[in-house]
This record gives structure tokens, C-alpha cells and sequence, in this order.
């Protein structure tokens, strides 16, 4: 299934991407202690650790969305920062996205948690050769809320340096084009952060920030997730 998507590439203008395939890049910290971090976060909430890593999941490529508000069914579902490499087949560009995920059903299967939610994604991209010589270098924050009227919480913080080069993810994916390329209309998100504190948890509200200290500018999305009731 192909679905069209207009983004904001910054310091060129509009683009509009027929997106084909869509990649959720698993278990991707660059730090082995890192990832045992993180799949022991997830092992708190009852999900087996992977089988290797890093691991790319499939997932329709119309779950990607640039809606502020999304729906899923039961409340048990959450958010988590992530870079996102997307290739239009003629340049390769750098994004924000967030792999919304079922945890009741990530206890059962990782694979059917991921496509089971809509991912939100910012509508800028920067382009990629403009950032891969600092990537290391770029901040990734999340943040939460349940309230209209609550305080944002810190949720996620780190830099990109905690999760592998994207370059070397962008080889490894079944859906790569040569070295540093990805099949044209892929998009991949390239994997997360562990959580700050109080382990994985759902929010009604959900913002993420990625922030490039050295060009001094932000890619920002927020968005909203509206728990539809489950039927017995």
C-alpha cells in the first residue's frame, strides 16, 4: 500500500513522498548496557527479550501519520522518541518519529505490538547530508503529560550517540539500498531511548524534540492519543 505525504524539509521547501515501505528499527542502542536497559524496562512489563539485535520489525507504511491526535484501542499503549531515515529514491532525509506501541500486546508479540498503532511522525526533515557528519552530536527529548491542564513530564534524554549510526542501520535493513541509501519511498524509524524514570508508561499526550546543537535549530511534534474502550 502506498501513501502520499507532504513534509517541510528545511532551507528547501516542500517535498511530497509516496511512502511504500515502512521499517521499525529494534533494539538499537549502541551501548550493550544500554539495550540491556531497555529490554529490561520492557521485561518489567512482560516482554521477552529479542533474539538478536538489532532486529527490523515490518509495518504498513499507512500506520505512518503527521495527525496531533491518533486513536488506539485500550489504554495501555505509549509513545517513545526515534530518528527516522526516509528516502524519497532521490535524496535521504533525517526526521522524528515516534513508535507507538501496544504493551499489553508486546507482551505476546513485538512484531503484532508495532503494527497494531498509528506512528506519528513531525512534518520537517532535514536533510541527511547535512547533519551525518555531527549526528552524533543531536539531542533527542521526549516528554509526557495525562492533563490538559498537567505539567509536561521529562520522559526521554539523550543523544544520538546512544543508538548506532544510522548509516550502518540504514545498511543492515532488509529494504537498504546501497550502503547509506534505503529503497525509495522507505521510511525507517532507527530506535529509542531508555526511560528517564518510573519505567514505560502510557500518556494521554505525548511531545518529542530533536534538537541539532551545532546548525541550532529543532524538529518538534506533539500529538495526542485518544484510548478507544476495548469490547469483551
Amino acid at each position: 500500500m502506498t501513501s502520499r505525504m507532504t513534509f517541510d524539509v528545511v532551507g528547501q521547501g516542500a517535498v511530497t513522498v509516496s511512502l511504500v515501505n515502512a521499517v521499525i528499527a529494534g533494539w538499537t542502542g549502541r551501548d550493550q548496557a544500554a539495550v540491556d536497559h531497555h529490554i529490561a524496562e520492557l521485561q518489567a512489563i512482560g516482554v521477552a527479550p529479542p533474539s538478536c539485535v538489532p532486529l527490523f520489525y515490518r509495518v504498513g507504511s499507512e500506520l505512518i501519520t503527521q495527525a496531533k491526535v491518533i486513536e488506539t484501542v485500550g489504554a495501555t499503549t505509549s509513545g517513545e522518541i526515534e530518528p527516522l531515515l526516509l528516502d524519497d529514491g532521490e535524496t535521504l532525509y533525517l526526521g522524528l518519529g515516534s513508535d507507538h506501541t501496544d504493551r499489553d500486546l508486546e507482551a505476546h508479540s513485538v512484531a503484532l505490538s508495532k503494527q497494531v498503532c498509528p506512528k506519528p511522525v513531525a512534518t520537517s526533515l532535514w536533510r541527511f547530508d547535512e547533519v551525518c557528519d555531527h549526528l552524533d552530536q543531536i539531542e533527542l527529548r521526549s516528554f509526557v503529560r495525562d492533563g490538559d491542564s498537567s505539567d509536561w513530564v521529562a520522559y526521554q534524554d539523550g543523544a544520538m550517540a546512544k543508538i548506532r549510526p544510522l548509516a550502518e542501520l540504514a545498511a543492515r535493513c532488509p529494504l537498504a539500498a546501497g550502503q547509506t541509501r534505503l529503497q525509495a519511498g522507505t521510511v525507517m524509524m532507527s530506535g529509542t531511548l531508555g526511560v528517564l524514570s518510573g519505567g514505560v508508561r502510557p500518556s494521554r499526550y505525548f511531545k518529542m524534540v530533536m534538537h541539532d546543537p551545532i546548525l541550532s535549530r529543532s524538529i518538534t511534534h506533539a500529538y495526542e492519543c485518544r484510548a478507544l474502550p476495548v469490547i469483551n
